[in-house]
């Protein structure tokens, strides 16, 4: 008997100038022989254009959904007439899992700067997704996809390092928290997720004398958390937590801004990481780098997490769908 075919995941191909076509193509003749299909979201004629370049097969139509660009693309060289295409691309992912024709979506990267250049106001994919699937909190969440990999999730993103200590309220923090747990559950059959918390201050604020936000604002959410049955420790000193002994043992560990745990995981894990955007109503993955436009149509760009971020949208579309045909 015939299984019947999985519903594809919708990549979009990102910022035209630079790597995301490239790699787009790349991972399709890589992934071609797994059992879960795959879309390519872009504009047919610079993919064949990329594919020529490259020396690499193009896609059948069936797995390319059409955007047009507004103008020609030159790799390497932005062009802010070109931001709404962008944009474009990740509404017809959206569109696409709404009308159930996906299962979820994977992103190749993009220019934030051309994109607010162009007059849009963007901030980035996670925020943007947010927006558009009226969710007031998500959680940005990298993942090295080896085994035994680091997981790092932030409880802020992409704002100023100014605006972080006042965007750190207990409240947010409890729904970060809720949104971690559960997801990891649902996602990566963590039945109880341990979750470790940095401190915001250098040494955690030592007791208060290097500032007062563990002891007010993140210590409280801790506590909270563990009084709802949360598996939830800290807050650890962000210098020396991913140096700890036990660290292995930890499913994921929350810091509290951008460049507080990015950096750690892109030292030990770039090229095979994953950005996963914790508490959509929808599956949402990407890659771990940006648009590397110097090396756009080079055939140089490592395709590796993007990789990476396709299965790990595959495994957790499979999750789900085990889940939901499980009898409990």
């Amino acid at each position: 008997m015939n299984m019947p075919v999985p519903k594809p995941l919708y990549l979009t191909t990102g910022e035209p100038a630079g790597i995301g076509p490239d790699i787009a193509l790349a991972a399709y003749q890589q992934w071609a022989i797994h059992d879960r299909p795959i879309v390519l979201v872009g504009d047919k004629n610079l993919l064949k254009d990329r594919a020529t370049a490259l020396n690499l097969s193009m896609p059948p139509d069936k797995a390319i959904y059409h955007v047009s660009l507004a103008q020609a693309v030159i790799a390497g060289q932005l062009n802010p007439a070109n931001a709404p295409y962008v944009l474009s691309t990740l509404d017809t992912a959206l569109a696409a899992i709404d009308a159930g024709m996906a299962v979820g979506m994977v992103t190749a990267p993009i220019h934030k700067g051309i994109i607010n250049q162009a007059g849009i106001h963007f901030t980035g994919h996670t925020e943007y997704l947010a927006q558009a699937c009226c969710v007031d909190d998500v959680v940005m969440l990298l993942a090295d996809r080896q085994i035994g990999g680091l997981k790092v999730a932030l409880a802020t993103t992409h704002i100023p390092l100014s605006y972080v200590p006042t965007a750190i309220t207990q409240e947010g923090l409890t729904r970060t928290l809720n949104i971690i747990h559960n997801d990891f559950k649902r996602y990566f059959g963590k039945s109880r997720p341990n979750i470790w918390v940095t401190g915001l201050n250098p040494h955690a604020g030592e007791g208060g004398h290097l500032g007062r936000e563990e002891i007010d604002t993140i210590e409280p959410a801790i506590i909270a958390a563990q009084a709802r049955g949360l598996w939830v420790t800290g807050p650890y000193p962000a210098d020396t937590v991913f140096c700890h002994s036990d660290i292995a043992a930890a499913d994921v560990v929350l810091a509290m801004f951008h460049d507080q745990g990015l950096p750690v995981l892109k030292r030990t894990s770039f090229g095979h990481a994953v950005n996963i955007t914790l508490g959509l109503p929808i599956i949402r993955t990407s890659v771990d780098h940006g648009t590397a436009l110097s090396l756009a149509a080079t055939g140089t760009a490592d395709v590796g997490s993007l990789l990476a971020a396709i299965d790990c949208a595959h495994q957790m579309a499979n999750a789900v769908t085990f889940s939901s045909n499980t009898i409990t």
